[in-house]
C-alpha cells in the first residue's frame, strides 16, 4: 500500500473517531483526539472558539458526519463533511424541554500527524446549510436569514 493511500486511510479513521466521541458523548475519547494546544471551533451561529477549554465544553451537541472527503499534503489533512446536528429547540410553554431541532452542516476538519504518528484535530468548522422554500405558487422562493437550518 502507498504512503499516500495508508495516511487518507489514517486520517479517514482519525475524523470517524472525532465524531464517533461526539456521537457517544465520549469526553474522554473526544480530549483525547485534540491536539494539546493551538485549537479551534466555530460551530454554527457561535463565535469562534480558541483553547482546549472552550472547545471541548462547546461539544454537547451530538453529530453525525456523512459524504467525508480526505486530501492529506506532509504532515496535514484536510476533511470535509456533512453534519446532521441535533439541538434543543425553544422551550415549551409549561417549561419542558423543547423538542430535539435538527439541520445539516458543512464541516471542515483541518488534521496534523504529531510524533506518534497519530491524526490530532487542529481545528473545526462548520456552516449551515442554507435551504429554499417553496413559495405559494409552488415555485423556489428566496433565501433569507429565517431560513438558514441548524
Amino acid at each position: 500500500m502507498s504512503g499516500a493511500r495508508t495516511d487518507i486511510e489514517a486520517v479517514e479513521a482519525a475524523n470517524t473517531a472525532l465524531y464517533d466521541a461526539v456521537e457517544h458523548a465520549d469526553l474522554g475519547a473526544l480530549n483525547d483526539l485534540w491536539l494539546p494546544d493551538e485549537i479551534s471551533v466555530v460551530h454554527p451561529g457561535w463565535p469562534l472558539l480558541t483553547g482546549r477549554e472552550e472547545v471541548l465544553r462547546s461539544y454537547a451537541l451530538i453529530m453525525a458526519n456523512t459524504d467525508v472527503e480526505v486530501s492529506v499534503h506532509g504532515d496535514t489533512a484536510l476533511v470535509s463533511c456533512t453534519e446532521n446536528i441535533l439541538s434543543g429547540g425553544p422551550a415549551e410553554d409549561d417549561g419542558s424541554a423543547g423538542p430535539l431541532v435538527g439541520g445539516l452542516v458543512v464541516a471542515t476538519n483541518l488534521f496534523r500527524r504529531v510524533e506518534d504518528g497519530s491524526w490530532k484535530v487542529w481545528s473545526h468548522h462548520g456552516s449551515p446549510v442554507l435551504v429554499e422554500r417553496e413559495d405559494e405558487d409552488g415555485g423556489e422562493g428566496e433565501i433569507d436569514e429565517g431560513d438558514v437550518q441548524l
